[in-house]
């Protein structure tokens, strides 16, 4: 699914799904780097995010797989 990656002005990350019209805080990341492994969104969603840079340049918009999370 596309999914945007954006820092807001306080330098927290936030993940919008534009399919789903869902903004959510990424609350967790598994790496450090965050781009190639799985983020937690606040909603309990778990999105593998591809690999990348570390200093890809946000916001950007990804392919990005869900992996676990809350059912709708």
């Amino acid at each position: 699914m596309k999914v945007m990656i954006r820092k807001d002005s306080k330098g927290a990350l936030t993940a919008y799904v534009p399919k789903k019209d869902l903004e959510e805080p990424i609350v967790a990341m598994a790496s450090p780097r965050m781009w190639g492994g799985l983020v937690t969104l606040a909603n309990g969603w778990q999105l593998e995010l591809p690999a990348m840079s570390a200093d890809t340049v946000l916001p950007i918009t990804v392919e990005a797989r869900r992996v676990a999370g809350v059912e709708e």
